[in-house]
């Protein structure tokens, strides 16, 4: 893997730093001193805090720990539990043993139990108190983790994307565009999902998705689409058809032929049904698919023609016509849930998606 560049690790520092500044400034002063952590504490603080991942130990819950800062409560009781002496607990949790001392005492009056028994500056867990230690140290661990978790995601230097494409773009055109905006960002991660258009549309709705390449370009309130690229369609034959030996057709003169296509639903099956329509037929259906490819080996097979997009490689026992009449291109456009914010790693390959306007797919 390519080294990073310098500015790339010092634009992903100053951001963690903005990050955690701002998340402590909508605070209120008390709980971030009672949680035992400064502005300075979270400029400095390390990655050590998620510990024992695989084993299930606790995290520590020190003065550096984000579950310190987002559940105060919890902590400073696990740091009493921990030591079984206020003092050493406050020194620990940089706190005042008063403080600390009243959060403890307020957490038991809340909760309505006893959780230690008392022996001068010594204390003790209650059976009450150890049981709710266990849980306690389960929910600060997975605080913990899920917090360093959703930070890395949103790391510029490392953070994660995740993007749907349509089948058809997966075999040239997304790797190619992957390994072009990782040149320049090498460390940035992927979580990709392979789909139709509508249900990666869904996916962008419910948040599982951040952007999707897809055709048609959507039209919805609720998105935002931009245009790309077109491609053009090609009408497919067995190549022992008798229009295998032309090199153009209008679409017309197909229209006594059997046709596969993709299932209702699917972008290019919409695009297809429309195509026949200005051509002035609706297209009798041999078989219905979900695979571009297929449908393709299944016209070498003689079950009939399809409207196609170039392979990425040439299929044999097929012959591939030019449509020049109505012209058959279908668009395609990068979609995203308007009004969802971009994580610096998102917002870097959008920029570089919409770059690449007119030159998206593969000449």
């Amino acid at each position: 893997m390519r080294p990073m560049h310098g500015n790339g690790i010092i634009d992903a520092v100053s951001h963690e730093q903005r990050s955690e500044g701002s998340l402590l400034q909508g605070r209120n002063r008390k709980d971030v001193e009672a949680g035992g952590r400064s502005r300075s504490g979270a400029a400095t603080r390390g990655r050590g805090g998620a510990v024992g991942a695989e084993t299930g130990e606790a995290a520590e819950l020190g003065v550096g720990s984000w579950a310190a800062v987002l559940a105060p409560r919890l902590a400073q009781f696990t740091a009493v539990a921990r030591h079984e002496h206020v003092t050493r607990a406050a020194q620990e949790l940089g706190v005042p043993q008063p403080t600390l001392s009243r959060a403890i005492v307020r957490l038991e009056d809340d909760l309505g139990v006893a959780l230690f028994a008392r022996h001068g500056r010594t204390l003790s867990l209650t059976p009450a108190g150890r049981s709710f230690l266990a849980s306690a140290e389960r929910a600060l661990t997975d605080l913990e983790r899920a917090t360093e978790s959703v930070r890395a995601d949103v790391d510029p230097a490392a953070g994660k994307v995740a993007f749907g494409f349509l089948h058809t773009l997966g075999p040239e055109t997304v790797p190619g565009l992957i390994r072009s905006f990782r040149a320049d960002h090498p460390r940035v991660r992927f979580q990709l999902v392979q789909n139709y258009g509508e249900a990666m549309i869904e996916r962008l709705r419910a948040g599982d998705l951040d952007l999707c390449l897809t055709s048609p370009v959507p039209d919805y309130p609720d998105l935002v689409a931009r245009r790309l690229d077109e491609q053009k369609l090609r009408l497919v034959v067995p190549d022992d058809h008798p229009l295998a030996a032309r090199k153009r057709i209008r679409l017309a003169e197909a229209a006594g032929e059997l046709f596969v296509t993709l299932e209702p639903g699917y972008g290019l099956r919409r695009i297809t049904d429309a195509l026949c329509a200005e051509a002035g037929f609706t297209p009798r259906v041999a078989f219905e698919g979900e695979e571009a490819e297929t449908l393709r080996g299944l016209v070498a097979a003689g079950l009939g023609v399809a409207l196609l997009p170039p392979p990425a490689v040439p299929r044999p026992g097929v012959a591939e016509l030019t449509v020049t009449a109505p012209r058959a291109v279908r668009e395609i456009g990068v979609a995203w849930l308007d009004g969802h914010p971009d994580t610096p790693p998102v917002a870097a390959f959008k920029k570089f998606l919409l770059s690449r306007r007119g030159r998206l797919l593969p000449r």
